[in-house]
């Protein structure tokens, strides 16, 4: 499509939503760029272009009403899909739980250990479980980032298999805070200073049944159409990308209401 035509579509539907309280209390007919003839739409165009130049703020309004109702309908897709999965966020019989089982708010983290906004809001979320003390907290192991994301939720799945989940719960703050690639070297090291059997919980790294948890962890964040971490559900609210403390307290405060 020619960009001039593009353009003045683009134009025509901000100025239809500017205009689309008032022409439905007048019973105006729909706008319609594409029943126009060519000369209309150049006729069309020249009106446009010399109302846009006496009223410029116009695009911008506009433009604001089409971000809104963009949000507006991600926002009622995201719930939908939320409900739609609920009992695999929740009930999937191996993602980690941690802060208070039986808080009335859950909130569940999609995550990789790579991931810079990850490690940004770690400490974040850790404040926000502590401080509140009625949350419930749980972790979907999301490696999407490379080889290195991989092994290091494979050796953070294989350490809550073999030694439970005080243990994860160490690993994870060692490998989100690992500065450098997690080799052998590096894993083991964070294994034997927190008194974990290193040998064994390598073994494990390559086991089955952690492929299925990621896999099964994978198919979940598709299903929900999470392509980037940290994603976050809190209740029944999606939260796609980093949010800091105060935002997600309130957050949660709303899910209480």
């Amino acid at each position: 499509m020619p960009r001039t035509q593009t353009i003045l579509r683009s134009t025509a539907l901000a100025l239809s939503l500017l205009a689309a309280p008032m022409a439905q209390a007048q019973d105006v007919p729909a706008f319609d760029f594409d029943a126009m003839t060519p000369e209309q739409q150049a006729a069309f165009g020249a009106q446009v272009r010399n109302y846009l130049l006496e009223n410029p703020q116009v695009i911008m309004e506009a433009v604001a009403v089409l971000e809104a109702r963009e949000k507006d309908a991600q926002e009622a897709q995201d719930v939908a899909l939320v409900a739609d999965n609920m009992d695999k966020l929740v009930n999937d019989g191996f993602s980690f739980v941690g802060g208070n089982p039986e808080g009335d708010v859950t909130v569940i983290e999609f995550m990789d250990y790579r991931c810079g906004f990850c490690r940004r809001a770690h400490p974040e979320v850790e404040e926000l479980i502590s401080s509140d003390g009625n949350i419930r907290y749980i972790v979907k192991e999301f490696p999407i980032l490379g080889e290195a994301s991989m092994i290091s939720s494979r050796f953070a799945l294989a350490t809550l298999i073999v030694a439970g989940e005080e243990a994860y719960e160490s690993v994870r703050s060692a490998l989100i805070t690992l500065e450098g690639n997690p080799g052998n070297g590096p894993l083991r090291r964070i294994a034997e200073t927190l008194g974990l059997d290193a040998d064994q919980i390598m073994a494990e790294m390559g086991s089955e049944e952690i492929t299925r948890r990621i896999s099964e962890t994978r198919a979940l964040a598709q299903a929900l159409n999470i392509n980037g971490t940290p994603s976050f559900v809190f209740g029944e609210q999606m939260v796609r990308g980093y949010a800091p403390l105060p935002t997600m307290q309130q957050i949660v405060a709303q899910e209480r209401q």
